[in-house]
């Protein structure tokens, strides 16, 4: 994506609502929560560049009640 916003380009294929992005301290991937895997809300990471089929999301998360936002900050 350009700064003034043009030039973007789709990551995902999902259909289910793919929200809250958060791009790593590095640039090179976005964590995000999405409700692809049904029911609540997961976090997911994925290369920030597409290079491939292979650039597929994956599941970081799997709890009952759901996880709102990513981030990339450690926990204390």
């Amino acid at each position: 994506m350009n700064s003034d916003g043009s030039g973007q380009t789709r990551l995902t294929k999902k259909a289910p609502d793919d929200f809250s992005p958060a791009w790593s301290p590095d640039g090179t991937k976005i964590a995000f929560t999405s409700t692809r895997s049904g029911g609540d809300g997961e976090i997911y990471v994925m290369k920030a560049k597409p290079e491939s089929k292979k650039n597929r999301p994956r599941n970081l998360t799997k709890n009952d009640a759901g996880d709102s936002a990513a981030d990339w900050r450690p926990v204390p």
